[in-house]
């Protein structure tokens, strides 16, 4: 067994909420993933930007990493924008990994050709492995959009955490998973069954990838409204014996370490 890294993988949840909920404070999409000399952001839903700012410089990032490109999982990239290009001076800069097509999007929006670019260095995400710092990331497809992802990032031979982003069928996602990981998996539709034209997973299907892979814990987000939160627990926890968490804006894991 290789030894443990020498500094702790910590993981902030900035948000976790869908695209739109009744919760009061519920901020979308979004995980900040640190050691002690990388940082990096899973997403960036609504909302997510000023709970980002209460963590850190956001300008200090090392990189923001989209899974796919519906809004409520990039839509505070505007946010960060106005921010690197008119808070300071010179203009500060933050690399983005994202889908082909986000800065487009983001230009669009603005009606702006190069809106994007004044203060985003966005790149297209590549299959296989990245590495940013300590932090080594692997990519793999998942079933959602035409051009979705999910993610694990460790430091090392360390286990690590695998990030769904959203996700249609779990068996994509086994490829990530090593035993031990720490798995973060949308939940969109609870206890289930998920509708048949839906892309999303529910908490039988979360559990059973769990439990099969050998994950150390399964931390569950992207709760839909109207869904039981203790049922979808429970729900995962039938198939699944280890620990299992809905978590919540505020929350602070440590992943390795």
């Amino acid at each position: 067994m290789p030894p443990p890294p020498s500094t702790p993988l910590q993981l902030d949840v900035l948000g976790a909420g869908p695209a739109y909920t009744d919760r009061p404070g519920a901020v979308g999409a979004s995980y900040l993933l640190r050691t002690a000399v990388t940082s990096i952001v899973l997403d960036l839903g609504q909302g997510a930007f000023p709970r980002l700012a209460g963590e850190l410089e956001p300008s200090t990032v090392d990189a923001i990493v989209v899974s796919h490109l519906h809004p409520d999982h990039f839509i505070d990239l505007v946010a960060l924008r106005h921010y690197l290009r008119w808070q300071f001076e010179p203009t500060r800069r933050v690399r983005v990994i994202a889908p082909s097509g986000l800065a487009q999007r983001l230009d669009a929006l603005h009606d702006e050709p190069g809106f994007t670019a004044g203060s985003l260095d966005v790149e297209a995400i590549r299959l296989g492995t990245i590495r940013i710092g300590d932090l080594t990331i692997q990519a793999a497809r998942v079933r959602h959009t035409a051009d979705s992802y999910g993610f694990r990032i460790a430091i090392g031979d360390a286990s690590g955490l695998v990030y769904s982003g959203d996700c249609g069928h779990a068996e994509d996602l086994e490829p990530l998973i090593r035993p031990g990981d720490t798995l973060l998996s949308e939940v969109s539709f609870g206890a289930g069954p998920v509708p048949r034209d839906a892309q999303h997973l529910d908490g039988p299907a979360v559990g059973s990838l769990a439990a099969r892979t050998g994950a150390g814990r399964a931390l569950l987000t992207h709760l839909q409204m109207g869904f039981d939160p203790d049922a979808t627990i429970a729900s995962v926890a039938r198939a699944y014996s280890g620990p299992v968490d809905l978590v919540q804006p505020g929350d602070r894991y440590t992943i390795t370490g």
